[in-house]
């Protein structure tokens, strides 16, 4: 206590001075107020930061839609920011063909943050203002993206706002309350091109379960490997991997020793897969195909149809390539209110990281996947759009997309709105379409659109071949060819590019064998297909080509030589085949030992 007392003891003088120093100040100050002397300025308050509204794209119906309970504080939100980069600089790193790299030499993700990700400064800047809620705010390896995960209660009092839950169309969704949208100081709104995971409007893509077409027969032979196998030569509609591979020339490249060696494909799913069902294929094909597998979530997912039938299809016609899948399971993505096209975007963020240094030149990325492009908001449509551009342009992979498997009606009402499948109706990806094709010796006799107008009270995946003309994304000026200025044309994105056999296709899972299909099957067949073409373009020439200008390169510079079988009959439920490029089966089917000369002549 005595210390204490001495801090606070004052000596009898000094207390006299401290009175009268403070009496004269007084003085002093009272002759200034009376006089003529310029009184002290006043303190100028810091300036108020100034703030901008967020327009997350979302379409005015679901803003005006009933809103009908709160999101709870403590629920956990999954937010991407996709920052702007400079296109001319992603345009300058693109082109349509790419030399294999030597050894230490590609394009790293090191070099892509230096040419397209944000600057240090600019970094900081908003770490530190989302920093205020103690939000980690991580840039991706190209610091292109943004991403945290935080409690809807600290990202509304974050953005001034709060997190409200709708119902529309017997579905509910939350969004930022309407009445007052989120807010972001403008000295960084000025770099971000889009948000999402501060709703979850975007409706998610739907899974097929190849179960729920017709089983071909539960016969099988057992070989001398254990396996369960089957002669597909009893059943003249199935196509199997054997007939599609000489039916599209995928066996001529094949005798020429291209199998998919060191050729690197990438799947993104939304379900797993059984070992033992990918064993038995194995075994049943003689493939001898290479998978490993990232889970972009906790768990793996469960086994589902989706992944058996896209891994499948490539183990069957690239039987030596290394596969990479991407897999996710919806309902453990951050709670139930979770956004799912921002876990779509992080699973590609993550290839493009995988990546660096391009250690798998050619590689291809196919994506059985998609939803009604009129129901995503525009910020998911350009948030995954950016990710595509640079997987294709700064990383020079060749995306394809299923076109979608309602046919013209993807919001799946027979009669009603018609419109293309997102991601496919993208210009930066390469989409495809489906068709039903006849080969019974491994010959092609036939092939038209596959469609089905049996039950068209609900889809299911079963309506045909998805086409039609993007509401959103302009037509790339590489979307040229007989037949793509018609009648519908309307200077939009027009789907599909290419197509391949989408039913009667034989998968085994879940212990049996079974008939799938799809434009989800005909999207891994092309993979495969542009793998081998590619394996033997870096053979031959220390070349490979990427991205959707090739398939149309092909169709104008064909000469004498037949890219692909051009589909002519059938439609997908509105729109006809006809010579030529069509909104049912684009350009048309494989001929690839046709196409891989084409490409290899090309200057």
């Amino acid at each position: 206590m005595y210390v204490k007392q001495q801090h606070i003891f004052v000596h009898k003088n000094a207390w006299i001075m401290l009175t009268n120093l403070a009496f004269a100040v007084i003085m002093l100050a009272g002759c200034d107020l009376m006089g003529s002397s310029t009184p002290p300025p006043t303190p100028t308050p810091p300036p108020l930061q100034q703030m901008t509204t967020l327009n997350l794209g979302l379409p005015q119906k679901a803003l005006n839609a009933p809103i009908v309970g709160a999101v709870p504080d403590d629920q956990m939100l999954h937010v991407n920011i996709t920052l702007k980069v400079d296109q001319a600089t992603l345009d300058q790193l693109g082109s349509s063909s790419s030399t294999v790299p030597q050894s230490g030499n590609g394009t790293t993700t090191t070099d892509l943050s230096k040419k397209l990700g944000i600057s240090d400064d600019k970094l900081k800047q908003i770490q530190s203002y989302f920093g205020v809620e103690h939000i980690d705010i991580k840039p991706n390896k190209t610091r292109t993206n943004l991403s945290f995960d935080a409690k809807a209660g600290s990202v509304a009092r974050l953005l001034g706002t709060k997190f409200v839950i709708h119902k529309l169309d017997n579905r509910q969704f939350f969004t930022p309350d309407p009445k007052q949208m989120p807010r972001i100081p403008t000295s960084i709104a000025g770099y971000i091109l889009a948000i999402t995971g501060l709703d979850n409007y975007s409706l998610p893509p739907k899974l097929k379960n190849p179960l729920a077409d017709q089983a071909l027969s539960n016969r099988s032979v057992h070989t001398g490997s254990n396996a369960s196998c089957i002669n597909w030569n009893l059943y003249p509609t199935a196509a199997s991997t054997a007939r599609v591979a000489h039916a599209y020339g995928y066996d001529r490249l094949w005798n020429a020793g291209w199998h998919g060696e060191n050729m690197t494909i990438n799947f993104v799913e939304m379900d797993g897969f059984d070992a033992n069902d990918l064993n038995n294929y194995f075994a049943c094909t003689g493939s001898r195909a290479s998978l490993k597998y990232v889970n972009m979530g906790a768990t793996a997912p469960a086994p589902g149809g989706e992944a058996t039938l896209d891994i499948e299809m490539v183990a069957g016609l690239a039987p030596a390539a290394q596969m990479m899948d991407y897999q996710m399971d919806p309902a453990k993505i951050n709670g139930a209110g979770a956004d799912w096209w921002t876990a779509f975007n992080d699973a590609l963020q993550q290839i493009v990281a995988d990546n660096q240094g391009i250690p798998h030149p050619g590689s291809i990325l196919s994506i059985s996947l998609g939803g009604p492009e009129d129901a995503q908001s525009q910020d998911v449509l350009l948030a995954i759009d950016q990710s595509l551009k640079i997987l294709t342009q700064a990383e020079h992979m060749t995306i394809f997309v299923a076109s979608g498997d309602c046919g013209a009606f993807d919001e799946e009402t027979y009669g009603g709105p018609i419109g293309a499948d997102f991601p496919a109706s993208d210009p930066t990806v390469t989409a495809v379409g489906g068709t039903r094709i006849t080969a019974p010796n491994g010959v092609r006799t036939s092939e038209v659109v596959w469609s089905d107008r049996s039950n068209l009270s609900v889809c299911h995946n079963t309506w045909g071949s998805g086409g039609g003309l993007s509401n959103f994304f302009d037509k790339a000026t590489l979307q040229d060819g007989a037949g793509v200025t018609n009648q519908y044309s309307t200077g939009k994105r027009q789907v599909p590019d290419i197509s391949a056999v989408a039913i009667n296709i034989p998968v085994y899972f879940q212990g049996q064998w079974t008939a799938s299909g799809g434009t989800s099957a005909a999207t891994p067949i092309w993979a495969a297909g542009l793998a081998l073409v590619n394996q033997g373009l870096m053979t031959k020439k220390q070349v490979y080509y990427y991205g959707p200008v090739i398939f149309y390169y092909a169709a104008n510079h064909a000469a004498n030589l037949r890219p692909y079988y051009d589909v002519t009959v059938g439609d997908n439920l509105y729109y006809k085949a006809g010579p030529g490029w069509d909104y049912a089966s684009g350009l048309g089917t494989p001929n690839l030992a046709d196409f891989f000369t084409i490409l290899y002549n090309a200057q």
